[in-house]
């Protein structure tokens, strides 16, 4: 992608969303924010510089319409409610975005890509309890996250689904290292810096490597990727 590139972020005015926002524009992209319109004044710093679409991001017009004429399109997949709001956003993406643009999504590791994905027991027991608790307060959906990447899977879109570990604020350590498979070692610490996620998120829009790849991502900077990398493993993104 060119320093003409026209990029869509959906979902922009969550912490994530503007540090993707961040990103795009030190890369010299034109950039098209959406976001639920009661969220726009998030998004005041970037005044004249990005331009806003209002309206809820699982809104097949809201998305038409802000994915006009974009090369690349970055997902929040965010769960919120119980409308399937994960699953709208996603579909309508995958419904309206140019033909052959770079579709990157977000959402955490309890989505799995395959049967070799590998989850302890007490991370399960806490996926479950978060998705009753929040559920049952009508908050958030996480199963309609899980939905959401079954069809992006399902899809020959060019897509990459980044899977995030546990977040934390401070400043950025890098690209994060990543690994196609949850249980891998050099996941262990469960820690990533929110400003590298959506390092990871941007930059996957010009990494072909990862197209039709769920990168599990973890701080380059952590001990276990630290561990493997003074270990001499190889892995998979921490070059």
């Amino acid at each position: 992608m060119s320093s003409t590139t026209k990029v869509c972020i959906v979902g922009a005015s969550g912490k994530l969303g503007q540090y993707m926002v961040e990103h795009a524009l030190e890369r010299g992209y034109e950039v098209v924010g959406v976001c639920r319109e009661r969220s726009v004044p998030k998004l005041d710093r970037f005044a004249g510089r990005i331009t806003i679409v209002p309206g809820p991001t699982n809104d097949p017009d809201v998305i038409r319409r802000a994915v006009a004429g974009c090369d690349g399109v970055l997902t929040v997949l965010a769960p919120w409610g119980v409308q399937q709001y994960s699953s709208g956003t996603a579909q309508a993406v995958l419904d309206h975005a140019e033909p052959g643009a770079r579709l990157v999504f977000s959402c955490g590791w309890h989505v799995a890509r395959d049967d070799q994905d590998r989850y302890t027991r007490r991370f399960l027991a806490t996926v479950r309890l978060v998705a009753w608790l929040a559920k049952a307060v009508r908050a958030v959906e996480i199963d309609d996250q899980v939905e959401a990447c079954r069809r992006i899977f399902a899809s020959d879109r060019r897509w990459t689904v980044v899977r995030g570990s546990d977040l934390e604020e401070g400043p950025s350590h890098g690209l994060p290292v990543w690994s196609r498979h949850v249980g891998d070692p050099v996941l262990a610490s469960n820690l990533t810096r929110r400003v590298d996620f959506a390092l990871f998120m941007v930059a996957a829009l010009t990494d072909d490597t990862v197209i039709h790849e769920a990168p599990a991502i973890v701080g380059r900077e952590t001990p276990s990727a630290l561990a493997h990398q003074q270990g001499g493993t190889e892995v998979e993104g921490a070059s």
